[in-house]
Formats: structure tokens, C-alpha cells, sequence
């Protein structure tokens, strides 16, 4: 009876949920996979470029000061919003799974004081449905939100629309997926995925809401391009960093250094100020849930774990140990990044295939799994005697069954014992990590007990890693490296027989071995840990051990988020271009197809032909002299044309071309009206309409296509060309003949240009790049295939 009133509920929820309007694009599957060549035919660039066409010149000759002034002030508000925004969202996720767990804890350890065997029965329970919450929310409402997201947010940053991923209702199935999947106990974090909840709450923030589900307003739909979007969605990936770790430096150069390919001053002001507000959001919450309004969450401080008073110095003679810390932190690393491609791999094309029932019973298994390993394994273990703590230490040996805390009294038969394995294993990841961290607990855990963990969470993580549920890589690679670390600080105190090393140094030069040698993070990663440990005295030592973990991992693969975009088929330009690109030009990577263009004056079927023919999202438009020399006057982008043949205004019955003088043509459409929505596709060909009569007449596109697109000479080195599309965020490139004529040259002086009625806040509006005009000399010109070759996708 009470199975069949909650299926009727779930189809109940499930039902409304289907009422409400959907996006227009296809979303991804419940691991955000799909083969990668079908995925690359799919995905579309971003238009970075500002198109300096006649209707943006017009509207910025009709900007003044008072609007430059209040863009500028909208972005700084923007910014505040994202923090504001991505602070509550990390604090709820944090009570809601901190407050799950504690009393999960507190339950079943309230229950095996009478029996184990209901106390296991329940903690599995709880934890198999809090997993089954989360796998249902993620199959079957929010598909995109399923994994980290950073390999996604790095590819929309990168230049690649992924659709789908900033969404409301992948923000929705984000936060909520993430209480289930971490909260039920799963080999996985809520790191990741609250990146990707502060760059979906800046996508939406920057669009004005969420038109969808009436939660819009007017005055915020401030930016509209993808250039401003790009930058919003950068402040909210340095946000989501900042809000998870409570560290705000770290979210800025986690965003700097992991995730962006295009970077600029005023950016970096506004990426601090939005991470401070988020730290000060954290910290007001943390400090109003002191008073015990939050439950479990807010009693360990601003730091999460925090061993300041651990280890004061180090000798010489423990560089050798640390550096082989740093040397198993890349091999294991690498290893990880290995065995997750293959596990992924065989899900995407043996078991996720058969629909999302499948997705569901394999979390749901794992759950189980997980819960009995994390139960069963401690009782297997044999009970260790406390030792000798000092009376005034804060550490109480043994420890009553409780949400945390060292020596955990788990299965003893004498008061005075506790068991090691129980300490890390039966809790949650945050205490396991601050158990292994913590300072003054010499021989608190045996090299066994250590060894076992080790196997079976490194196991257990590549297993869950891929998953239908959120899933960051952070937490579970810090407890697994802490876990190694602490193993060779063992080993080194037995060794060195010093009383001044401290095991849980070592731990945290562990964690942050294995994920330099997973993740290949270094700066940015390196401020994390300190400021998540409040120890700056090691400093040098986890340099040391990220230097050398990532360049062992190196060695054999790449990092995570870029295995995983691959695999996701998301086409990642990198910070380098590969080494045979030496050896090529421009030309040979356009290969030998013909160049479709457009001439100026173009017939509407004409246009609606080559639209349906062809997904190209760029096209040169030509023009002729008139001494009949062929002129390229431009690049017309797919989605303009798009709305040039939605509106119909820009018609005419005449193929002359129209007069572009000052005031000879009113400007009818609005800048903003050739702006793709960030969720959707926008329009498409087979949404538009026309009569026989529309398609005999023209459109003259000068008024709308980009006057100066990026140009390089055929024999320009591919190196070259591949810096100068990823640096400055191009999406088409003209590749042309040799120029015989050189009509000037513009050196560093020519660009020190003082304008006095414009400050500095008009600067940052315009475009950075400098356009060239280049005189053309008769022939023809010969373009790169398919507009942009390898580049245009």
C-alpha cells in the first residue's frame, strides 16, 4: 500500500514537471555523453567576436557617458549578484548534506547500541534512498546536470556552446542532485558541481532569469552577447571555487588558470570582488548558524581543515619522503585519469544505452555497495588501545559513537579501545579528511587499516566517477592522497624516530600530490590548500610535491577535466597547439573543398538554398569593383541571416545595393535583436516562413555583416593562426593570398591614442582586437573551405 502511494507521487511530480515548458535544444544524456563525433557535429562555437557591423556602430554612436557609466556599474552589480547567489546556493547544498549525514550518523549509531544488524539495515536505507533522490532528479529532469560540469563550463569558456549545461533546470538538478549523491555517502564530492551551480546562476543572472519559468526581469537582460555572458560565467566558476573551499584567492586563479582561454585586467577585479562576496556571504552564515540555527553545519569554523597548529618545521632529510609523496601522487593520478576513461567509456557504450531504468538501478547499486564496504569493513578490524593523550588536549580517546571526531569507539569489546578503520571508513568524507589531517595523533591509524582504505575508496571512486549523479573529484582525491601520505609519514616517523614530524603533514602533502597528478592544477591548487588548511608554513612543500606529481602524470596522460571533455566530445582548444602544427599553414589545414560565399546584394531563396544545404555558421560576402575586381567585404554570420529573414524588414524589391552614408538609412533593427539566447539554439531555417513572394525579393547585407574580420596570409604557420584563434576567442578566420601592396604599418606608437572624451570605463566596452583593412588586388581571393576549415564548428 504504501509502495503504490509513492510511486503515484513520484508519477504525480514527475507528471508536473513534464507540463512545464522545455528548452528548445536537444539536452545531453544522464552523463552529459554521447559518441564523440556525433557530439562534435552537434556542438557550435560561440561568437566572442564583437561584430562591428552597421547597426553596433550606429548604437554606439548614440551611447553616451551616463550609459557607458551605467554598464559598467550594471557589471559591478552583476558580480555582487553572483556572489550574493552563489554563497546562499553553497550554504544551503552544505546544511542540507551536512544535516542529512549528521543525522543519518546520529540514527544509526543511536540503533547499534541495541543492534548492528538494524543499525546496518538503516544506514543503508537512508543512504540508497538519498542516492535514489538524487539519480531520479538527474534522469529523468535535469539530464545535463549529471558530473562535475567543469568539463563543460571549460568548454563554453573555451569557446564551445555545449547545450543544455546552463540551464534553470540543470541548476535545479544540480543543487539537488548534489545533497542526494553526497549526502547518501558516495565516493564523490560537492566541489565540482557547485562550479557549475555558480556559473548556471550567472548564465541566468546575465539573461535576465529564466523566461521559461516566468522568473525573469526586465531590467537585469543588461548583456546579451556571448563575449559579456563569457565573462559572468567566469565570475561564477571563481565563485563556485571560493564558496566550496571557502577560498576566495584560490577561486580566482582556479578560474585564471583552469578553466578561461581569454583573460583581461578589469575581469580580474570583478572575478576578487565577486569571490569576496561570496566569502563574506559564507562566513555571515557560518557565524549565524553558530547559535545552532543550522544544525551540523557551521560548527568547525571559516576553515575547513584547519591543522595550523600541526607541524612548526621540517628537516633536509624529509625532502626524500615528500618528493616520492609527489612521485605516487602523479602515478596514482595518472592512473585514476586512466581507469575513469575506460570505465566511462564501457558505460557510455555497454550499459547507459539502455535507457535511464538502467542509470538508476546501477546508482543504486553502487549506493548499496558503498554502504556495506563503509559498514562491514570496520568490523572486521580489531579494536586498538588508546594511547596516552595529554589531559589538556582537546582529543578524547575513546570517542562515543558520534557525527565526528578521532578514535571512534566502533565494535569494541573494552572502553578504553577504538577502531582506526572506523575513524576514516564510517563517516563522512569532510571528518575522514579532518581525521587524517589532524595533528598530535601519532599511531592514531595502522598502516593496515590505512593500506585497505586506500584499495577500496580509490575503487570505489573510479567506479562512481561517471555516474547519473553530480559528481566532483575534489574531496575524494584529497582523502585519497591524504590517505597514501599518511602511510609514508608513518613510515617516516618509525624511520627518523623524531618526535617533531607529524603524520598529518604528510597527509596533507598527499592530497595535494593526488590531485595535482589527477587534475594537473598547480598555482591555483597550491593557494587552495593552504588557505582551506591555514598553514602557510607549508607552502614550499606543497609547491615541491605539485611540481613534481604533475610532471609525472604528464608522463603518461592528460589531466582529468580534459580526458573527460574529450570524452564528452567537446573540441578543446588547449593553451598549446600540437607540434606538428610547426610543419603546417593555414592552407593546408583548409584542405581543398570550394569556399561557399554570398554576394552582397543576395536573392532571398538564394539565401533560404544555401541555409538548408549547408550547417555552416559563416559565410564571405563578396562584392565587385567597379572595374569588376572581386572584393571580400565581409563575413555574414548564420544566425543573422537567420533573422534578417524572420523579420523581413530589410526586403527589398530592387538587387542594387543601398546607401550606407550617414542618415541615408534608419536603423530598424536593435543590436541586440542578433543575439543568440543562452538556452537555446536560437532560430532555425525550419522555423521561418516565407511566401513566393518573399523569396523573389532581396536583402542587402552590408549593413550586417562583420567589415572586418580576422585575415591571415595562406602560408601563415598553423602555430601562429592556432594562438591567434584561441587568444583572442575567434570563431572564423579568412585565409588569403599573399597581399602584393601594403597600404601602411601601425607599430606600438600608433596605438598610444589619448582620447579625451573618453575614459576608462568606455575602453573596456570596446573590442580589444585592432582591425586591419587590407587592399585587395584583382583575381579573386582565395578563402579558407568551409569559412574557417578545421576552426568553424
Amino acid at each position: 500500500m504504501l509502495a503504490n502511494h509513492f510511486q503515484n507521487g513520484m508519477e504525480t511530480a514527475r507528471h508536473v514537471w513534464s507540463r512545464l515548458p522545455h528548452s528548445e535544444e536537444a539536452e545531453l544524456d544522464g552523463v552529459g555523453l554521447s559518441s564523440a563525433a556525433d557530439n562534435r557535429n552537434g556542438v557550435e562555437s560561440l561568437d566572442y567576436e564583437v561584430i562591428e557591423n552597421y547597426a553596433y556602430r550606429e548604437e554606439q554612436a548614440h551611447r553616451g557617458k551616463l550609459f557607458v557609466g551605467y554598464n559598467v556599474g550594471l557589471k559591478w552589480f552583476f558580480a555582487l549578484l553572483i556572489g550574493i547567489g552563489t554563497g546562499l546556493a553553497a550554504v544551503f547544498i552544505n546544511i542540507s548534506v551536512e544535516n542529512f549525514a549528521g543525522w543519518k550518523f546520529a540514527l544509526t549509531f543511536n540503533i547499534i547500541q541495541k543492534s548492528y544488524l538494524a543499525g546496518f539495515l538503516i544506514y543503508i536505507l537512508i543512504n540508497l534512498a538519498l542516492v535514489f533522490s538524487s539519480v531520479y532528479i538527474i534522469t529523468e529532469f535535469a539530464p545535463a546536470a549529471a558530473g562535475s560540469g567543469i568539463p563543460e563550463i571549460k568548454g563554453y569558456l573555451n569557446g564551445i556552446d555545449v547545450p543544455g549545461i546552463l540551464l534553470f533546470r540543470t541548476l535545479v538538478g544540480k543543487i539537488f542532485g548534489s545533497i542526494g549523491s553526497v549526502g547518501g555517502g558516495l565516493a564523490l564530492g560537492k566541489e565540482g558541481p557547485l562550479v557549475h551551480t555558480g556559473a548556471c546562476i550567472a548564465s541566468l543572472l546575465g539573461q535576465g532569469g529564466s523566461t521559461k519559468y516566468h522568473l525573469s526581469s526586465r531590467w537585469l537582460q543588461g548583456f546579451k552577447s556571448d563575449r559579456d555572458r563569457r565573462d559572468l560565467v567566469t565570475c561564477g566558476c571563481a565563485a563556485g571555487v571560493a564558496a566550496a573551499f571557502r577560498a576566495p584567492v584560490g577561486g580566482v586563479l582556479f578560474a585564471l588558470e583552469e578553466v578561461t582561454s581569454w583573460w583581461r585586467s578589469q575581469l580580474m577585479w570583478r572575478v576578487f570582488f565577486t569571490s569576496a562576496i561570496v566569502a563574506v556571504v559564507v562566513r555571515a552564515a557560518m557565524g549565524w548558524c553558530k547559535s545552532g540555527n543550522c544544525g551540523h553545519f557551521g560548527a568547525g569554523g571559516f576553515i575547513i581543515w584547519d591543522i595550523s597548529d600541526g607541524q612548526e618545521d621540517y628537516s633536509f632529510e624529509e625532502l626524500l619522503p615528500m618528493a616520492v609523496i609527489g612521485v605516487i601522487g602523479g602515478l596514482l593520478g595518472a592512473l585514476f585519469n586512466q581507469l575513469t576513461i575506460y570505465v566511462t567509456c564501457w558505460r557510455r557504450n555497454y550499459l547507459h544505452k539502455k535507457g535511464n531504468r538502467v542509470k538508476i538501478y546501477e546508482a543504486c547499486i553502487i549506493s548499496v555497495i558503498t554502504s556495506v564496504i563503509s559498514f562491514g569493513l570496520p568490523l572486521l578490524r580489531k579494536c586498538s588501545p588508546c594511547p596516552n593523550t595529554d589531559p589538556d588536549s582537546e582529543i578524547e580517546c575513546p570517542r562515543a559513537p558520534g557525527p565526528d571526531g578521532n578514535y571512534v569507539n566502533f565494535y569494541c569489546s573494552k572502553e578504553k579501545e577504538y577502531n582506526d578503520l572506523a575513524t576514516i571508513f564510517f563517516n563522512t568524507q569532510d571528518d575522514a579528511i579532518r581525521n587524517l589531517f589532524s595533528a598530535n595523533t601519532i599511531h592514531e591509524f595502522s598502516a593496515q587499516s590505512l593500506l585497505a582504505f586506500l584499495v577500496m575508496f580509490y575503487t570505489l571512486a573510479v567506479v562512481t566517477f561517471g555516474t547519473a549523479v553530480p559528481a566532483g573529484q575534489f574531496v575524494p582525491g584529497i582523502l585519497i592522497g591524504s590517505t597514501y601520505g599518511r602511510l609514508v609519514g608513518i613510515f617516516t616517523v618509525n624511520h627518523y624516530k623524531k618526535l617533531n614530524i607529524e603524520e598529518g603533514t604528510y597527509a596533507l602533502l598527499g592530497a595535494a600530490s593526488f590531485l595535482g597528478g589527477s587534475m594537473r592544477m598547480t598555482v591555483s591548487l597550491c593557494v587552495i590548500m593552504v588557505e582551506i588548511t591555514n598553514n602557510l608554513k607549508l607552502l614550499p612543500l606543497i609547491m615541491l610535491v605539485l611540481l613534481i606529481s604533475k610532471a609525472v602524470g604528464d608522463a603518461f596522460n592528460e589531466g582529468l577535466y580534459e580526458e573527460q571533455a574529450q570524452l564528452r566530445g567537446i573540441p578543446l582548444l588547449e593553451s598549446r597547439p600540437k607540434y606538428k602544427m610547426r610543419k603546417m599553414t593555414a592552407r593546408e589545414a583548409c584542405g581543398n573543398q570550394k569556399v561557399l560565399s554570398l554576394p552582397r546584394v543576395v536573392k532571398v531563396a538564394d539565401v533560404v538554398s544555401i541555409l538548408r544545404s549547408n550547417k555552416h555558421n559563416g559565410f564571405p560576402v563578396i562584392d565587385h569593383t567597379r572595374n569588376g575586381e572581386t572584393l571580400v567585404i565581409g563575413l555574414m554570420l548564420r544566425s543573422h541571416l537567420l533573422v534578417l529573414l524572420q523579420s523581413k524588414i530589410d526586403f527589398q524589391h530592387s538587387p542594387l545595393p543601398c546607401d550606407l552614408s550617414v542618415g541615408a538609412r534608419a536603423i530598424r533593427h536593435n543590436f541586440s535583436e542578433f543575439a543568440k539566447p543562452v538556452s537555446s539554439k536560437g532560430i532555425s531555417i525550419n522555423d521561418i516562413h516565407l511566401s513566393s513572394d518573399d523569396l523573389e525579393m532581396y536583402i542587402d547585407l552590408a549593413p550586417f555583416l562583420n567589415p572586418s574580420p580576422y585575415v591571415v596570409p595562406e602560408d601563415m604557420s598553423l602555430t601562429k593562426v592556432y594562438n591567434l584563434f584561441r587568444q583572442l576567442g575567434l570563431r572564423h578566420i579568412f585565409v588569403v593570398p599573399r597581399a602584393s601592396r601594403v597600404i601602411g604599418v601601425i607599430t606600438r606608437k600608433d596605438l598610444l591614442i589619448k582620447e579625451e572624451s573618453e575614459d576608462s570605463a568606455t575602453m573596456e566596452l570596446q573590442s580589444t582586437s585592432v582591425s586591419f583593412r587590407f587592399g585587395f588586388l584583382s583575381g579573386g581571393i582565395k578563402l579558407c573551405p568551409k569559412e574557417m576549415g578545421a576552426f568553424d564548428v
